[in-house]
């Protein structure tokens, strides 16, 4: 009987002993439960940056201001404008405007730290314009302001000197006339050319290029004169050997369009 008394004392103690650890557990994971929940409500809440609307860009936003700085350089005409907020530089195709004059600089593209060679001049930013209007005179053609260019189709040709004349221009070996590349541009779409011209037209450092225009006779108005941008400097009259990769209705905007035209091309001056 004694031996019953002390068996059934030692199952109840391990019973309560059960108990006891099952209620402290489950009251810790309750208190466990409780600080995480208090502790989120107490945390901001973070939006969720993936669903945030990108910012919209404004690079190519047309402002208004007050000049307060003009110069012309290759063709083009540099402004600085106080908005008011800022003061920003644009650039358009040659444009007759003076420092106080109240202007409407349209959108544009923008170059940043751009260097001009001829003003010997790094400018932070500049906006590259179709025009610049100007208060109080007649709003700008749409037509670049040079008196050597035209335009054919909507397309930059630039018209050929009086006195340049292109006998003896030899085609060059594998190589096209301009007449044949416009003839072939969608076979020759992405592909290196080679040819042999004279320089019409050369303008340096615009969008950080030069520019030339080259013709060898061949071809009528509007097939008679090929762009190209390159690294290299020539002058009007050099007879010149270019090799580049062709591109076919290249649109850089602000009346920029070409049908063909050679970009980063090699260009050596025979």
């Amino acid at each position: 009987m004694t031996s019953y008394v002390i068996v059934a004392n030692k199952s109840h103690n391990i019973f309560l002993e059960v108990v006891v650890k099952t209620l402290i557990s489950s009251v810790m994971i309750v208190l466990f439960v409780l600080v995480q929940v208090l502790t989120a409500c107490a945390e901001p809440s973070v939006p969720n940056q993936a669903s945030q609307p990108a910012a919209a860009p404004s690079e190519t936003a047309g402002f208004q201001g007050t000049v307060i700085e003009t110069m012309n350089s290759a063709g083009y005409t540099y402004v600085n404008v106080d908005t008011g907020k800022e003061k920003i530089w644009a650039a358009a195709p040659e444009t007759q405007v003076k420092t106080g004059d109240r202007v409407t600089i349209p959108p544009g593209m923008i170059m940043r730290n751009h260097h001009s060679k001829t003003l010997n001049r790094t400018f932070d930013a500049v906006y590259f314009v179709s025009a610049i209007s100007v208060a109080g005179m007649n709003p700008p053609s749409d037509k670049p302001a040079s008196d050597d260019l035209d335009m054919v189709h909507g397309r930059n040709i630039a018209a050929t000197p009086s006195d340049m004349k292109f006998s003896g221009i030899a085609i060059p070996q594998g190589g096209k006339t301009v007449s044949e590349i416009y003839l072939q541009k969608d076979t020759l779409a992405g592909k290196e050319v080679i040819l042999r011209g004279k320089v019409v037209k050369f303008s340096p450092q615009i969008m950080g290029k030069n520019w030339m225009h080259i013709q060898d006779g061949t071809g009528d108005k509007g097939s008679n004169d090929l762009t190209i941008t390159t690294a290299a400097t020539a002058k009007v009259g050099d007879t010149v050997l270019v090799k580049g990769v062709l591109t076919t209705n290249k649109d850089f905007g602000l009346g920029y369009q070409y049908d063909v035209i050679l970009e980063d091309a090699q260009v050596t001056v025979e």
